[in-house]
Protein backbone atom coordinates (compact mmCIF):
# COMPACT_ATOMS: atom_id res chain seq x y z
CA UNK A 1 0.00 0.00 0.00
CA UNK A 2 2.70 2.36 1.04
CA UNK A 3 4.46 1.97 -2.74
CA UNK A 4 1.63 2.45 -4.53
CA UNK A 5 1.06 5.65 -2.62
CA UNK A 6 4.48 6.90 -3.00
CA UNK A 7 4.34 6.16 -6.77
CA UNK A 8 1.32 7.83 -7.05
CA UNK A 9 2.51 11.05 -5.45
CA UNK A 10 5.89 10.48 -8.22
CA UNK A 11 3.61 10.47 -10.91
CA UNK A 12 1.79 13.57 -9.75
CA UNK A 13 3.84 15.69 -7.83
CA UNK A 14 6.01 17.86 -10.21
CA UNK A 15 10.13 17.82 -9.07
CA UNK A 16 11.31 20.43 -7.06
CA UNK A 17 7.32 21.47 -5.95
CA UNK A 18 7.27 21.89 -2.10
CA UNK A 19 3.93 20.11 -1.42
CA UNK A 20 1.36 21.66 1.16
CA UNK A 21 -1.07 19.32 2.96
CA UNK A 22 -3.59 20.35 0.30
CA UNK A 23 -1.45 19.45 -2.55
CA UNK A 24 -0.85 15.93 -0.48
CA UNK A 25 -5.04 15.08 -0.29
CA UNK A 26 -5.37 15.97 -4.25
CA UNK A 27 -3.23 13.41 -4.49
CA UNK A 28 -5.42 10.95 -2.33
CA UNK A 29 -2.68 11.34 0.71
CA UNK A 30 -4.39 11.53 4.20
CA UNK A 31 -2.54 13.05 7.16
CA UNK A 32 -1.66 9.67 8.93
CA UNK A 33 -0.01 8.34 5.36
CA UNK A 34 2.07 11.50 5.20
CA UNK A 35 3.11 11.41 8.75
CA UNK A 36 4.43 7.30 7.62
CA UNK A 37 5.75 8.52 4.20
CA UNK A 38 8.11 11.08 6.76
CA UNK A 39 9.01 8.68 9.27
CA UNK A 40 9.65 5.86 6.55
CA UNK A 41 12.30 8.41 4.60
CA UNK A 42 10.12 8.38 1.66
CA UNK A 43 9.02 12.23 2.42
CA UNK A 44 11.20 14.73 3.84
CA UNK A 45 9.26 17.77 5.94
CA UNK A 46 11.11 21.25 5.06
CA UNK A 47 8.58 22.75 7.75
CA UNK A 48 5.29 22.69 9.02
CA UNK A 49 3.04 22.67 6.27
CA UNK A 50 6.15 21.52 3.51
CA UNK A 51 6.92 18.61 2.31
CA UNK A 52 9.44 17.26 -0.36
CA UNK A 53 9.99 14.11 -2.24
CA UNK A 54 13.54 12.24 -0.41
CA UNK A 55 16.39 13.60 -2.06
CA UNK A 56 14.45 16.19 -4.09
CA UNK A 57 15.59 19.80 -3.87
CA UNK A 58 13.25 22.71 -4.09
CA UNK A 59 13.41 24.61 -7.53
CA UNK A 60 12.61 28.46 -8.10
CA UNK A 61 9.36 27.56 -10.23
CA UNK A 62 8.45 24.83 -7.64
CA UNK A 63 8.72 27.64 -4.20
CA UNK A 64 7.06 30.16 -6.35
CA UNK A 65 4.35 27.88 -7.10
CA UNK A 66 4.17 26.74 -3.18
CA UNK A 67 4.02 30.32 -2.15
CA UNK A 68 1.42 31.25 -4.50
CA UNK A 69 -1.10 28.99 -3.15
CA UNK A 70 -0.51 29.91 0.59
CA UNK A 71 0.26 33.95 -0.07
CA UNK A 72 -2.89 36.36 -0.85
CA UNK A 73 -2.39 38.45 -4.44
CA UNK A 74 1.07 36.89 -4.78
CA UNK A 75 2.85 37.65 -7.69
CA UNK A 76 5.86 38.36 -9.26
CA UNK A 77 6.40 41.79 -10.30
CA UNK A 78 8.73 44.51 -10.78
CA UNK A 79 12.53 44.00 -12.29
CA UNK A 80 11.72 40.22 -12.50
CA UNK A 81 8.29 40.33 -14.31
CA UNK A 82 10.12 42.63 -16.94
CA UNK A 83 12.97 40.14 -16.80
CA UNK A 84 10.41 37.41 -17.11
CA UNK A 85 9.18 39.02 -20.54
CA UNK A 86 12.50 39.54 -22.41
CA UNK A 87 12.72 43.33 -20.64
CA UNK A 88 16.42 43.35 -18.85
CA UNK A 89 18.86 45.94 -18.24
CA UNK A 90 21.63 44.80 -15.52
CA UNK A 91 21.67 40.67 -15.50
CA UNK A 92 23.14 40.53 -12.76
CA UNK A 93 20.36 41.08 -10.81
CA UNK A 94 18.39 38.04 -12.57
CA UNK A 95 18.72 35.96 -9.27
CA UNK A 96 16.92 37.81 -7.00
CA UNK A 97 12.75 37.36 -7.47
CA UNK A 98 11.09 40.44 -6.98
CA UNK A 99 7.59 39.36 -5.34
CA UNK A 100 4.21 41.48 -4.47
CA UNK A 101 1.40 40.63 -2.57
CA UNK A 102 -1.52 41.90 -0.30
CA UNK A 103 -0.25 41.67 2.85
CA UNK A 104 3.09 40.56 4.79
CA UNK A 105 3.52 36.94 4.79
CA UNK A 106 6.18 35.32 7.28
CA UNK A 107 8.35 33.03 4.79
CA UNK A 108 9.71 29.86 6.16
CA UNK A 109 13.59 29.78 6.95
CA UNK A 110 14.48 26.93 4.21
CA UNK A 111 13.22 29.05 1.11
CA UNK A 112 16.09 31.48 1.67
CA UNK A 113 18.67 28.52 1.27
CA UNK A 114 16.95 27.82 -2.32
CA UNK A 115 15.94 31.24 -3.55
CA UNK A 116 16.68 34.90 -3.26
CA UNK A 117 14.01 37.20 -2.99
CA UNK A 118 11.96 40.54 -1.59
CA UNK A 119 8.33 40.56 -1.08
CA UNK A 120 7.02 43.84 -1.55
CA UNK A 121 3.56 44.28 0.14
CA UNK A 122 3.19 48.32 -0.99
CA UNK A 123 -0.61 49.26 -2.13
CA UNK A 124 -0.64 51.10 -5.34
CA UNK A 125 -4.30 51.14 -6.41
CA UNK A 126 -7.54 52.21 -5.24
CA UNK A 127 -10.13 49.87 -4.17
CA UNK A 128 -12.35 50.48 -7.82
CA UNK A 129 -9.75 48.54 -9.36
CA UNK A 130 -9.84 44.70 -9.64
CA UNK A 131 -7.03 43.29 -7.78
CA UNK A 132 -5.92 40.87 -10.66
CA UNK A 133 -5.56 43.74 -13.03
CA UNK A 134 -2.62 43.67 -14.91
CA UNK A 135 -1.70 39.73 -14.17
CA UNK A 136 -1.64 36.84 -16.12
CA UNK A 137 0.43 33.65 -16.32
CA UNK A 138 3.27 33.44 -18.80
CA UNK A 139 4.37 30.54 -21.17
CA UNK A 140 6.18 27.61 -19.79
CA UNK A 141 5.80 28.00 -16.43
CA UNK A 142 3.12 27.04 -13.56
CA UNK A 143 -0.23 28.51 -14.57
CA UNK A 144 -1.21 29.07 -10.81
CA UNK A 145 2.09 31.83 -10.70
CA UNK A 146 0.51 34.72 -11.85
CA UNK A 147 3.27 37.69 -13.35
CA UNK A 148 2.38 41.59 -13.58
CA UNK A 149 2.04 42.45 -17.29
CA UNK A 150 4.62 44.80 -18.21
CA UNK A 151 2.42 47.97 -17.86
CA UNK A 152 1.80 47.20 -14.07
CA UNK A 153 5.44 45.94 -13.92
CA UNK A 154 7.01 49.17 -14.41
CA UNK A 155 4.41 50.57 -11.95
CA UNK A 156 6.31 48.32 -9.17
CA UNK A 157 9.87 48.80 -10.59
CA UNK A 158 9.04 52.92 -9.94
CA UNK A 159 7.73 52.29 -6.62
CA UNK A 160 11.00 50.29 -5.62
CA UNK A 161 12.91 53.54 -6.75
CA UNK A 162 14.54 54.95 -3.78
CA UNK A 163 13.93 52.40 -1.23
CA UNK A 164 16.55 50.75 0.87
CA UNK A 165 19.31 48.81 -0.59
CA UNK A 166 17.75 45.31 -0.12
CA UNK A 167 14.43 46.32 -2.11
CA UNK A 168 15.82 49.29 -3.90
CA UNK A 169 15.87 50.15 -7.43
CA UNK A 170 18.45 52.79 -8.96
CA UNK A 171 16.66 56.03 -11.21
CA UNK A 172 19.50 55.37 -13.75
CA UNK A 173 18.72 51.37 -14.10
CA UNK A 174 15.12 52.17 -14.63
CA UNK A 175 15.55 54.70 -17.26
CA UNK A 176 17.71 52.19 -19.36
CA UNK A 177 15.17 49.37 -18.80
CA UNK A 178 12.10 51.96 -19.74
CA UNK A 179 13.90 53.01 -22.94
CA UNK A 180 13.48 49.14 -23.74
CA UNK A 181 9.84 49.07 -23.31
CA UNK A 182 8.90 49.96 -26.93
CA UNK A 183 5.62 47.90 -27.15
CA UNK A 184 3.97 49.26 -23.66
CA UNK A 185 0.08 49.65 -24.23
CA UNK A 186 -0.98 52.99 -23.31
CA UNK A 187 -4.68 52.22 -22.86
CA UNK A 188 -3.55 49.50 -20.11
CA UNK A 189 -1.14 51.74 -18.89
CA UNK A 190 -3.65 54.83 -18.73
CA UNK A 191 -6.11 52.60 -16.86
CA UNK A 192 -3.55 51.46 -14.12
CA UNK A 193 -2.18 55.26 -13.13
CA UNK A 194 -6.08 56.38 -13.24
CA UNK A 195 -6.34 54.13 -10.31
CA UNK A 196 -2.69 54.54 -8.59
CA UNK A 197 -2.69 56.22 -5.45
CA UNK A 198 1.23 56.70 -5.40
CA UNK A 199 2.55 60.13 -5.97
CA UNK A 200 5.62 59.08 -6.46
CA UNK A 201 5.15 55.86 -8.42
CA UNK A 202 2.67 58.23 -10.87
CA UNK A 203 5.43 61.02 -11.30
CA UNK A 204 8.74 58.36 -11.71
CA UNK A 205 6.29 57.14 -14.55
CA UNK A 206 6.04 60.29 -15.99
CA UNK A 207 9.22 61.03 -16.17
CA UNK A 208 10.44 57.16 -17.27
CA UNK A 209 7.56 57.85 -20.01
CA UNK A 210 9.09 61.05 -20.96
CA UNK A 211 12.17 60.11 -21.18
CA UNK A 212 11.66 56.81 -23.01
CA UNK A 213 10.06 59.12 -25.99
CA UNK A 214 8.00 56.31 -26.96
CA UNK A 215 4.46 57.15 -27.48
CA UNK A 216 3.07 55.39 -24.28
CA UNK A 217 4.77 58.16 -22.22
CA UNK A 218 2.87 61.24 -23.68
CA UNK A 219 0.32 62.91 -21.97
CA UNK A 220 1.09 61.35 -18.46
CA UNK A 221 0.94 64.85 -16.60
CA UNK A 222 -2.71 64.42 -16.41
CA UNK A 223 -1.99 61.43 -13.99
CA UNK A 224 -0.03 63.92 -11.90
CA UNK A 225 -2.48 66.57 -11.95
CA UNK A 226 -5.07 63.89 -10.56
CA UNK A 227 -3.16 63.83 -7.48
CA UNK A 228 -2.54 67.15 -6.70
CA UNK A 229 -0.94 69.45 -8.74
CA UNK A 230 2.53 71.13 -7.77
CA UNK A 231 3.19 69.04 -5.16
CA UNK A 232 7.14 67.76 -5.32
CA UNK A 233 8.04 65.22 -3.99
CA UNK A 234 11.65 64.01 -2.58
CA UNK A 235 12.96 61.34 -0.90
CA UNK A 236 16.38 61.25 0.77
CA UNK A 237 17.84 57.77 2.90
CA UNK A 238 21.41 57.20 4.19
CA UNK A 239 22.40 54.54 1.77
CA UNK A 240 20.69 56.39 -1.81
CA UNK A 241 21.41 59.43 -3.24
CA UNK A 242 18.75 62.41 -2.63
CA UNK A 243 16.52 62.80 -5.39
CA UNK A 244 13.74 65.09 -5.82
CA UNK A 245 10.91 64.65 -8.50
CA UNK A 246 9.02 67.60 -10.42
CA UNK A 247 5.82 68.86 -9.93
Amino acid sequence: MASKTLQRLMDVAPRGLPLDPQVLRDCGISPQQTTYLVNAGWLQRLSKGAYLLAGDSPTRDGILAYLSRRIPGLHVGGRTALDWQGVRHNVSFRGRVVLWAERTYVMPDWLGEHMSYTLQTTRLFDDRLPADTGLSSVPNRDLSLLVSEPERALLELASDIGKCRAKGQSLEEAMNIAASLRNLRPEVLDTLLTHCTRVKVVKLVRDLGEASGFPWGQDLQRHVDRLGPGRRWSSSRKDRPRFTLKA
